[in-house]
């Protein structure tokens, strides 16, 4: 929500008349004095949405304020070219309104577009996320990431590596949608307060690493030549995506990390293909690069990859997990019910590599059971798995 500066007016008057903690409200307005705000300028208020109200007979802004719960400045501020005294009935008032439920259009056709439209309204809403384009699919989507809070630990998360896992994106943007609400409300998410969360950890979001994959497998051919023609050629002309795990070039963006590819590539399809495929070279996607090159610049402290298929938690690599690994995985099977399995015969994934390069907590969570694609009618159980996980890794 925008206002306009008044004389007098400051950051901490604004988070003690919106019921609001101050650093949201400072860092939704980033890179302002939050004591020495400009009058006439544009201040943003998180957490709230602004309604038209048509004035009826009898109303004063006092009686709008007990009738809305709102305090009788925040109408003030929202209306400074209305004379309080000479109410026109029909004529419409500003009103605030603060968000108090999910806005996230969860469905079952999560594709690109709706993704991008919730994050848009999340932005609008929760100003004090910082939002960037980290990299561009083969089609040219933006791939982005979502960072909210300031504190040392970094927490990453990531869905979508596998398009026909695309049921993992709504998963995070849901999450988000949560924490951002408990925050403004200054509420708790499973009775554990996330407020403290905000000074405390950085928590970074790629919702979805492999857009053109998801569009595939949700909506079917592309237009676009010559990825129509490549597709149909890899999947040996079928227009039966639902099995397609690779980016739009047919190649496996989790078998793409430099951690024993050579091994990996060995057991694997040695050309494009709706799964496995590894690539000709690790790194050779731009969307397996775009998270590479996050993760190098981040510094997080521990990353959990956001899969489907088994319930388990996958949590080693060939060693070079530190003991702390443990010690979380524990705790994340402990609030879930999921399996932990240290190692598994398989290579060359973000986990892996992640694990070999830092030696910190790396994680491949596998949410639900049966057949890939799962159901939507699966997703109440899988976002309440992943949100028991994501919970422990911001405390633990």
């Amino acid at each position: 929500m925008l206002v306009r500066v008044r004389r007098g007016d400051n950051l901490w008057y604004y988070s003690q008349l919106f019921r609001l903690p101050l650093q949201l409200v400072i860092d939704s307005n980033g890179g302002v004095n939050p004591n020495a705000l400009q009058v006439g300028a544009l201040a943003r208020i998180p957490g709230y949405t602004i309604q038209s109200y048509t004035i009826q007979s009898g109303d004063t802004f006092w009686t709008l304020s007990r009738e809305f719960g709102l305090p009788i400045d925040s109408i003030f501020l929202l209306n400074q070219q209305t004379n309080p005294t000479m109410l026109q009935v029909g004529t419409n008032l500003l009103l605030p309104r603060r968000v108090t439920a999910k806005i996230a259009d969860i469905t079952d056709d999560y594709r690109f577009s709706k993704m991008t439209a919730d994050l848009d309204q999340l932005t609008e809403i929760y100003p004090f996320i910082r939002r960037r384009v980290i990299g561009r699919s083969v089609m040219g989507k933006p791939i982005e990431e979502i960072k909210v809070g300031n504190g040392l630990k970094r927490v990453h998360l990531n869905g979508s590596f596998h398009a026909h896992e695309w049921i993992t994106t709504p998963v995070l943007v849901d999450f988000l949608n949560e924490y951002l609400l408990a925050m403004t409300n200054q509420q708790t998410i499973r009775e554990i307060p996330v407020l403290p969360f905000y000074n405390e950890v950085e928590l970074s979001i790629v919702a979805m690493v492999n857009p053109d994959g998801v569009d595939l497998v949700i909506d079917g051919l592309p237009d676009e030549e010559p990825y129509r023609s490549d597709v149909l050629e890899i999947n040996n002309r079928s227009t039966d995506f639902s099995g397609w795990r690779a980016n739009i070039q047919g190649v496996d963006l989790n078998n793409q990390y430099p951690a024993s590819w050579e091994e990996e590539a060995a057991t694997k399809p040695a050309q494009p293909a709706p799964r496995d495929f590894p690539g000709y070279a690790p790194l050779t996607e731009p969307e397996s690069i775009a998270i590479a090159e996050l993760t190098i610049e981040s510094d997080f402290s521990r990353v959990l990859a956001f899969h489907t298929q088994g319930e388990v938690i996958f949590w080693g690599f060939q060693g070079f997990e530190p003991p702390e690994s443990e010690v979380i995985v524990e705790e994340f099977a402990r609030v879930s019910g999921f399996r932990p399995i240290q190692y598994v015969d398989s290579y060359a994934g973000y986990k892996d590599w992640f694990i070999e390069q830092w030696r910190r907590p790396g994680y491949t969570v596998e949410l639900g059971l049966g057949e890939n694609p799962l159901p939507f009618s699966d997703y109440p159980k899988l976002y309440e798995d992943a949100q028991a996980i994501i919970l422990a890794s911001l405390y633990m």
